[in-house]
């Protein structure tokens, strides 16, 4: 277990390496991700029509935690499976020693790291600019925040690397992730906060994964109170419920892989 776990991390070194080699990069992709202060910008506006317990100022707070929160969680992995499969890439990683979902899982945490200054950098900025919503987690809230904010990526992960299984039938498998990816701007409260929502609409809601990617995380930066026992009850059923159809998926589309030749 320590030997692979010492494979883990100096792979999770290595991409952090790379990723830092494209640092201007990595300043684009931020930039374009300003969605969540678009939003909070019309919802400050809305905000004494809007009700629910955010004022102006909480707003502010609120798409500022959904901004954090969409840049440590984000995931692709669908797409570079999807490539690797598609250009045959595949098939080098299999001769490796390591399973190549902790190759594709180091990408993701290597870029993560690299960001993190960056994200920081937008977070002084943003209160510079608006003094008024500045505000730092206790520290109970910023530890149960951060369990939020790796249990949202585990599971956000699992479910993308889940449907990325379908390359092995289709090239077209990122299909899946866009049609997915649209609820998920919905029911997340990457939108606005489900709070907002009408009640049959937020039960519902709260019976997806959708939610405990971004919303309930966002409360807990804020300081608003959340139901972590359901929250994490949930996340753990759907987690169970994308591994096994995961573990599923790659062993019969190994099998039709190894059989076209690979």
């Amino acid at each position: 277990m320590n030997k692979r776990w010492r494979k883990f991390v100096t792979l999770v070194a290595a991409s952090h390496a790379e990723m830092s080699e494209y640092r201007v990069e990595l300043v684009l992709w931020i930039l374009s991700s300003i969605m969540p202060f678009v939003l909070m910008g019309l919802w400050m506006k809305a905000s004494h029509n809007a009700g629910g317990s955010l004022g102006p100022v909480g707003f502010a707070r609120y798409f500022l935690a959904v901004f954090v929160i969409r840049q440590l969680t984000l995931v692709w992995v669908i797409y570079e499976f999807e490539e690797d499969v598609v250009k045959g890439r595949l098939s080098a990683r299999l001769l490796h020693p390591i399973d190549p979902g902790w190759r594709y899982l180091a990408s993701h945490l290597g870029e993560r790291i690299a960001r993190f200054p960056f994200l920081i950098g937008v977070c002084a900025a943003f209160f510079v600019l608006y003094p008024a919503a500045f505000w730092l987690p206790g520290p109970a809230d910023a530890g149960r925040a951060f369990a939020a904010l790796v249990a949202a990526f585990a599971l956000r992960f699992l479910m993308q690397y889940a449907f990325a299984m379908v390359a092995f039938w289709s090239e077209r498998a990122n299909a899946i992730e866009d049609l997915w990816f649209f609820m998920y701007l919905f029911l997340s409260g990457f939108i606005a906060p489900l709070d907002l929502f009408p009640d049959s609409v937020r039960r519902v809601a709260e019976l997806t994964p959708f939610p405990y990617l971004v919303y309930m995380p966002a409360r807990i930066l804020i300081g608003q109170q959340v139901d972590l026992t359901k929250g994490f009850l949930v996340m753990a059923v759907w987690g169970t419920g994308f591994w096994f159809l995961y573990r599923r998926l790659w062993k019969t589309g190994l099998k039709r892989y190894s059989a076209m030749g690979a």
